[in-house]
């Protein structure tokens, strides 16, 4: 028996689990190429402690707000600032690409008879984009946003969003991301997670352990069915 045996429910992170963030940097032709991965690098890890510390100081802003934030340190911090460049790379965020296997592992949940979603920090509007641009949007049944909680990952509040739009247990929601912090908070909130470790990091020193592991999305239909 799978040991994701009574799972009513797939759940999907979407920045860096179904969607490429590395994208937008590498498509700009406005970004030398030697730039490009040192910015993508940098522009995700400001993304991310800006929500953090947005979270812990209770000022909140949407994610677009806190994207644009995290793009501009970025760019001044690389010797890349340039308002032209700025609109560039935020018109090519809206519209990431997908990892290649994404499409099919979506299709093979559904194919399960079971119900989809992305719970993730963007917005409405940025997700709505963002799955439409990507090809996926008839493949996901809900778009579980931060700003329905008013905060971002990982407050329990907006993993609770799943929980309160799906009508299920916790245990019966299975989660899935890239990110390691995203993963183990999940477990911990009580999700049946999988961890799509593409970068071979180490676990996290955090509550919650994910449920399995995998390198790919594409591994993710036979680790349900083992």
């Amino acid at each position: 028996m799978s040991g994701f045996a009574g799972v009513r429910a797939w759940v999907f992170d979407a920045y860096g689990t179904l969607l490429d963030l590395g994208s937008a940097a590498a498509r700009c032709p406005a970004v030398p190429e030697e730039k490009r991965a040192a910015l993508s690098t940098l522009w995700r890890e400001k993304q991310l402690q800006y929500t953090w510390l947005r979270s812990l100081q209770h000022r909140h802003a949407d994610f677009a707000v806190v994207t644009e934030a995290a793009l501009d340190y970025a760019l001044e911090a690389l010797g890349l600032s340039d308002p032209a460049r700025h609109a560039a790379l935020m018109a090519l965020y809206r519209r990431l690409d997908p990892y290649p296997e994404v499409p099919d592992a979506l299709a093979a949940i559904r194919a399960r008879g079971l119900p989809t979603a992305v719970l993730s920090n963007g917005t409405p509007a940025m997700l709505a984009e963002a799955v439409a641009a990507a090809g996926i949007a008839d493949r996901l049944d809900h778009l579980l946003s931060a700003e329905e909680a008013g905060v971002f990952k990982t407050d329990p509040r907006l993993y609770r969003l799943a929980v309160d739009r799906l009508g299920l247990h916790a245990a019966e929601i299975g989660f899935v991301s890239a990110n390691g912090w995203d993963a183990w908070a999940g477990a911990a909130y009580g999700f049946r997670v999988v961890w799509c470790n593409r970068a071979g990091a180490p676990a996290e020193r955090l509550p919650g352990r994910p449920a399995g592991v995998v390198r790919s999305l594409a591994a993710l239909p036979a680790l349900l069915a083992a």
